[in-house]
């Protein structure tokens, strides 16, 4: 069973059309790559999956339920966390302070609680505590909890905003151009952390312009070109295909 489906999606934006019917499934515990030019809708995907943007047609389901329409919070608590393709972060909070944040959709407490204290709310604010650390560990960020965002180095910042996804403990994680700005260096450990999500059974949908982390970390391929789905397969069908050599990866001539 598939557990992210787009079926038929379309968007426009008055008269420009941003989507035309892109499908394709997001199976569980793969990492799917979407690629394509600048302007072929692949963050417009991200903020339809998330519940940004409006569909004009078509359908999402997660787990075989329709979640097109729900806003951002609602998907966030079904298990879809994202990052941004421009790191988004609390810059004047620790880094533990931002993935406590993320754990807003799992807590319960009332504000009376949370007012007064009560034993219920300080086991759970231990608890999210716990659960912050753990997904900075994961990061490689436990050293730096209590540094200050804004001071973090660039690399370490990107990370941070992968650890904040991961502390709303998603079932589907959808990257937006994680390597954006890396070092090689970097972006080899980039590749073994999402490896590292996947082997925890999370599905991630990972938008990239890398090609190195495209083809070494993907399953499968999904390649848009002004909002059409022009191919899809392995990362190995995605670099033979001719429509996508001309259309992304440069015409025969110019390779």
């Amino acid at each position: 069973m598939a557990h992210l489906r787009l079926t038929d999606v379309s968007v426009h934006f008055g008269g420009l059309q941003a989507l035309t019917e892109v499908s394709f499934d997001l199976r569980p515990g793969e990492i799917l790559s979407l690629i394509g030019p600048n302007g072929a809708g692949k963050t417009t995907i991200f903020n339809v999956i998330t519940g940004v943007y409006k569909i004009s047609g078509g359908q999402v389901t997660y787990d075989d339920v329709p979640i097109s329409g729900l806003r951002p919070h609602h998907i966030l608590a079904r298990g879809i966390a994202r990052t941004f393709q421009n790191i988004r972060l609390f810059t004047a909070m620790t880094a533990l302070e931002n993935v406590m944040v993320a754990r807003h959709c799992r807590t319960r407490a009332s504000v009376l609680g949370s007012v007064l204290r009560s034993p219920s709310q300080r086991r759970e604010e231990a608890g999210v505590r716990r659960r912050a650390m753990e997904a900075l560990d994961f990061a490689g960020l436990a050293d730096h909890a209590d540094t200050v965002a804004k001071n973090l180095p660039y690399g370490l910042q990107r990370r941070l905003e992968i650890a904040r996804a991961l502390g709303s403990d998603p079932k589907t994680l959808l990257l937006d151009e994680p390597a954006a700005g890396l070092n090689p260096s970097e972006s080899r450990e980039l590749m073994e952390t999402i490896q590292r999500i996947a082997d925890t059974g999370i599905n991630v949908l990972l938008v990239e312009h890398d090609m190195s982390v495209v083809m070494n970390v993907s399953h499968r391929v999904v390649v848009l070109d002004h909002g059409v789905c022009i191919c899809q397969g392995t990362p190995e069908e995605v670099r033979a295909n001719p429509a996508v050599i001309e259309a992304y990866l440069g015409s025969e001539a110019e390779a």
